[in-house]
């Protein structure tokens, strides 16, 4: 709830200071840490979020998975098995008509034995490709170096690969060579009085005693992490990816 009230304070103005034609949002966390729910998911798109992506959380409300079926603009990671409830992967329109394809993947190291994101993505991107040269990866991993990899491999092929999971933004934001912006991790949208957004006393607890603790959210200092990205119409290239951190006023 704290997320999703900093959303509420910040995004319109965000929205405005920098133009932006598409909001894309990582979603699995916004019901109380761990999954979302159909009215989170209302919410979020009444705040002006325009496509959903997830990651390892999205199964974790049982309410989800027949909002997955039919709606296309909630995300889940592609490289589940054949079978899945959901769809990784659209493509969506800004007000203007410019086609974004959007990809949602989820990573395997430290991480679920899924199918492998770099050849999914090979196949995938090739898709999307058909429709628009703007496509956007939400690449849900663990490990730095896997997110890194999977930037370069893309490179020139994609317009913009980030890393979410970690819930804590990284400074290595940039343009590679080919055209594509990159950032290991966006960051979390949620409290900072806690250990990745959940409240500090039951986190340190658990690592004191090695037993199970009860999480609750983080409620005080709310922050709000992003990205925005500016991408070429024609070519689908990044020209500049800018961090974005706003706190509480």
């Amino acid at each position: 709830k704290p997320g999703r009230q900093m959303l509420a304070r910040v995004l319109d103005r965000l929205v405005d200071r920098y133009q932006v034609d598409l909001v894309v949002a990582n979603g699995e966390n916004s019901a109380g840490g761990f999954g979302l729910t159909s009215e989170i998911l209302r919410e979020l798109r009444s705040l002006g979020v325009d496509v959903i992506t997830t990651g390892n959380h999205v199964w974790d409300k049982r309410e989800i998975i027949d909002v997955l079926e039919r709606d296309k603009g909630l995300l889940r990671p592609a490289n589940y098995p054949a079978g899945t409830p959901g769809c990784g992967h659209g493509v969506f329109e800004t007000p203007g008509g410019v086609k974004v394809g959007i990809l949602n993947l989820e990573g395997r190291v430290f991480m679920n034995n899924l199918d492998c994101p770099f050849t999914l993505a090979d196949k995938l991107v090739d898709e999307l490709r058909q429709q628009t040269p703007l496509i956007f990866i939400d690449f849900h991993a663990e490990a730095t170096s896997e997110k890194m990899a999977l930037g370069w491999y893309l490179d020139g092929r994609v317009s913009a690969l980030v890393g979410t999971h970690t819930h804590v933004q990284t400074a290595d934001e940039r343009v590679l060579p080919g055209g594509t912006a990159f950032i290991s991790d966006v960051g979390m949208t949620g409290s900072r009085d806690g250990v990745i957004g959940m409240g500090r006393e039951a986190v340190i607890e658990k690592f004191l005693t090695q037993r199970p603790a009860r999480f609750e959210v983080a409620k005080k200092d709310p922050v709000l992490c992003a990205v925005v990205i500016d991408i070429d119409e024609t070519t689908g290239k990044a020209r500049q990816i800018e961090r974005v951190m706003e706190l509480a006023d």
